[in-house]
Order: structure tokens, then sequence, then C-alpha cells
């Protein structure tokens, strides 16, 4: 049975296997704040430029996470800042050593021991507010009329629009939304921002992608909103493929012991944690814990 992901760690084959994509980001130095390591500090592995998760200046909702982690374990945080995709930093600085913790990791990840999950999210449809399709879930007939369609490939997304027949009728414009940078041996990131913006502006009817990718922009326009995806839906085999997606922090998994900390962190921080996820815009699902 495949395993789905939520997509942000996990990038096309192609980019993760390249040897030398992978040669050039070994080469890149992690950065870290000010400071020696000291067993004081929580150690973050963090992308210095991936909003709306990640950034720099701290200003990812991530990054806000992750501050009242370490609040709540006593420690003091420090970003190890990876200038490369956050695909890679797992095997490039978690693995290596270079700092200690991921943060939002799908739970259950098999390169690393994950904790309890801190949220859970979904796939979302991205719509003008004035749009007079009626999407609801991949059954709904209007979505055969929408103009165009982004998505981002190597997702849930795709899979449902190859079982519904759009996947070819849209394909262009999924490539059209990177210039059409050639991604063979490379990953290419979709901007978040300009997938909601296409929409903003009318160049698309809907755009589909994992809701925190996108809450902050949708929440800053008055023209777009999200629908969540039901998490019912299976490909034309019957397989399942899920919508809905549980949230982690990941160790190496060696480290039981930060991870029981990392645990005992987040059920103490859990309402910090809802405050920011809840300014985030970012709609949040329940349900069970897949295996």
């Amino acid at each position: 049975m495949k395993r789905y992901a939520s997509s942000r760690f996990f990038g096309f084959k192609s980019a993760l296997c390249a040897p030398l994509l992978a040669v050039g980001v070994l080469a890149a130095p992690a950065m870290a704040d000010d400071g020696e390591n000291q067993s004081n500090k929580l150690r973050i592995c963090a992308a210095a430029d991936e909003l709306p998760y990640s950034n720099r200046d701290r200003s990812g909702f991530e990054n806000k996470i992750a501050e009242v982690l370490a609040d709540a374990m006593g420690r003091e945080v420090q970003f190890v800042w990876f200038s490369k995709p956050a695909i890679y930093i797992v095997r490039d600085q978690l693995e290596m050593k270079m700092c200690d913790v991921v943060m939002g990791l799908d739970t259950g990840d098999d390169r690393v021991l994950t904790s309890k999950p801190y949220y859970r999210a979904p796939y979302v449809f991205i719509q003008r507010k004035d749009s007079k399709l009626d999407i609801k879930d991949w059954n709904s007939p209007d979505l055969a009329k929408a103009g165009k369609i982004g998505f981002t490939p190597g997702t849930p997304a795709q899979v449902m629009l190859e079982k519904i027949g759009l996947f070819r009728e849209h394909f262009n414009y999924m490539h059209s939304l990177t210039n059409f940078q050639d991604r063979r041996n490379r990953f290419t990131r979709i901007p978040p921002q300009r997938m909601v913006n296409e929409v903003v502006n009318g160049t698309a009817d809907v755009a589909i992608n994992f809701a925190p990718d996108v809450a902050r922009y949708v929440k800053a326009s008055e023209q777009v909103e999200l629908t969540v995806i039901p998490d019912d839906n299976v490909r034309s085999d019957g397989e399942k493929v899920p919508h809905h997606f549980d949230q982690s922090v990941g160790v190496r998994k060696d480290d039981t012991a930060l991870l029981s900390a990392v645990n005992l962190a987040l059920e103490k921080a859990k309402p910090q944690i809802e405050e920011i996820l809840k300014d985030e815009g970012i709609p949040l699902v329940t349900g069970l814990p897949r295996s």
C-alpha cells in the first residue's frame, strides 16, 4: 500500500535521490543562531526561507510553536537555519546531528521518532467567495466546469484529479505555477502565496493544497475562502487516499529521552499552540491517528 504524506517534507523521488543535488545540499552549511550548543538549548532544525512554516526572522507559525515548546521544556530555543528545501532537513540536518528537533512532520514518519500529534490538518479547496461553482468534495460535478485548477504534483490532489479524469487538462497550468522550470533531478516548490493569488485574481477557478500551506494567505484576503475536503476519498482501485494528516515533532530514532520531554511539553503548551494555529487561520480537524 502506498504511504501518502502531507507533502512538505516529501518531494518528488527524483529530487530526493539526485546525487548531484544531494552533494550540493551536504556542502551547504546549516547556520545556527549565535551561541554554542548547550544542554539548556532546544536546537530546532528550521528552513531559513519557507513561509508560512519557517523563516529566519521567526515569522513562520512553526517557529512560533517551537518557541512555546522550548519554553514549556524550560529551555532556550536555538534555530539551526537551513537554506535548502525542507524535504532535506531530516537527512541533512537532523541525521547529521546539526540540530535535534524537526517541527511539523507527519505523525508516524518512519525516518524519525514522532511525538504525539499537536494538530491535525486537512487538504482544502480554495475558491473565490463569489464563485458560481459549488465544490465541496471530489464528487462535486462543478469541478469539471473549472477553467483552471491549481495543485501540487505528487500530492493527494493529483491522485484524485487523475481518478476523475481532470489531471491532464490542468497539467500545463500546474507547471506554469513554477514558470515551467524543469523538475527533473530537482525539487521546485510551488509558492503557496502564488497559488492563492491565482485564485484571488481569477486566473484559476479553484486550487487544492494542504491547509497549513495556504491558510495565512487566504486569511489575509477578503476575496477567497477555504473548504475542508472530507477524508473519505479512495483511488480507482479502492485504496484510501488520506486528506487529513496528524502533525508531530520529530527527533532522531535513538533520542527517546528527548521525545518523552517533548511529549510532556506539548501537553503543557497546548493552549498556546492552539492559539498560534487559530491565529494562522488553519482549519483543524479531528480523527483517529493513522498507523
